[in-house]
């Protein structure tokens, strides 16, 4: 017998308890009707516009999709598409968009589709299979950036997908202009100059990238939820903070990783009248690089970025926690194949001044033959005489 209970809050200050009992068939004899008997059994005694009203809309995406499981009324009530379109508007604000709301329509279950294939966390996956060449059109990216529950950036930016200058650049997507500045109300007061902004940043600041294919109708995260770094630049002073997505493209043999990273840039100007610092936004950028840090192409990001798209993804515990994890071995990683490559560097220069020694040491050996044996054919020549 399993048994999920609901605890929520409804008007007044009571509390409505309510228990809905699952059988699970554990043998073949067991019939499904009696399955179903026992969930509606807790169901039928609170009403429906309660149910929809006061206790489904309290409720996460997860916790409605595990619910929809529980029995046939459950699963009516939970597929509301008004339901998910209010969960995937308060989770991401800019999928309020127009443009946003008609290509999520065209989705097979509209909002729960997307929510379904937007909340995963993509960096869990292994390896990809990559397909040859990609049909998609154009990119659709809707961010959004909060700090303590509270959105400071939301925007939506269109990029196509089928012109040379895309296929062949770098791919990168910038939602700021150069010398364009989005302030966002955060005052940082009396931590700014210290090391506890780092901190702050890293608890309060989070972000979502959801990339959305029109043609293929699926959308993916990119974007681990909170950063995975944080440093102050050197020179500028300025905050940057970093969220990455490791991808293990090809075969597990023989598969490479790249890193599809973004990069927010904010930056805190003072104010001498109030000691207060407000954070301002100067650059939200999506890129790609290999293990290398070699920038990837356009055609080869939007490969991985639509495979990613069509693999099976589920989600788990420890999303945060797992892109950290996940982000340390790969720049552990990556530092050892540059320090592998520094000390194959090494061992080349080594080789090749070692060469050039020995080449000069064999140059000046047959010319010290030479000139020894042209001196010894003239003493010879002079003792015949």
């Amino acid at each position: 017998l399993r048994s999920i209970f609901f605890s929520k809050k409804v008007q007044g200050n009571s509390l409505l308890h309510f228990k809905i009992d699952l059988h699970l068939m554990l043998s073949s004899s067991c019939s499904s009707s009696t399955t179903e008997q026992a969930s509606l059994s807790g169901i039928n005694t609170v009403a429906s516009d309660v149910l929809q009203s006061k206790i489904l809309t309290r409720l996460d995406g997860a916790s409605l999709a595990a619910l929809s499981c529980t029995c046939s009324d459950l699963h009516s009530f939970c597929s509301e598409e008004s339901l998910w379109r209010a969960k995937c508007s308060a989770t991401w604000p800019s999928t309020l968009d127009t443009r946003v709301q008609s290509i999520i329509s065209t989705f097979p279950a509209g909002h729960r589709s997307f929510f379904s294939d937007s909340s995963p966390f993509l960096s869990h996956f292994g390896e990809i299979d990559l397909s040859p060449s990609v049909d998609t059109t154009e990119l659709i990216s809707a961010v959004d950036i909060h700090y303590k529950d509270e959105v400071i950036f939301s925007r939506v930016q269109v990029a196509e997908t089928i012109s040379g200058w895309f296929l062949c650049s770098p791919f990168r997507f910038d939602l700021i202009e150069p010398k364009e500045l989005i302030s966002t109300g955060v005052s940082l007061t009396n931590h700014w100059e210290d090391d506890t902004w780092k901190n702050d940043l890293e608890d309060n600041l989070s972000l979502s990238w959801i990339v959305i294919d029109p043609t293929r109708k699926r959308a993916a995260d990119v974007s681990t939820g909170k950063p995975v770094s944080v440093h102050r630049h050197w020179l500028t002073g300025e905050i940057h903070v970093k969220f990455s997505t490791i991808f293990g493209v090809g075969e597990k043999r023989r598969s490479e990783q790249v890193e599809f990273t973004v990069t927010v840039v904010l930056a805190a100007f003072s104010r001498k009248v109030e000691e207060t610092a407000e954070m301002q936004i100067r650059e939200v950028s999506l890129v790609a690089e290999d293990m290398e840090g070699m920038n990837l192409g356009g055609k080869g990001s939007l490969v991985i970025l639509t495979a990613a798209m069509g693999e099976k993804r589920r989600r788990r515990a420890g999303r945060e926690e797992g892109g950290k994890e996940k982000y340390r071995e790969f720049m552990n990683r990556k530092t050892a194949k540059e320090e592998m490559k520094l000390r194959r560097k090494k061992e080349t220069v080594m080789e090749t001044a070692a060469c050039l020694v020995a080449v000069v040491l064999l140059g000046f050996l047959l010319c010290f033959y030479l000139l020894i044996h042209k001196n010894m054919v003239a003493i010879m020549k002079k003792l015949i005489k």
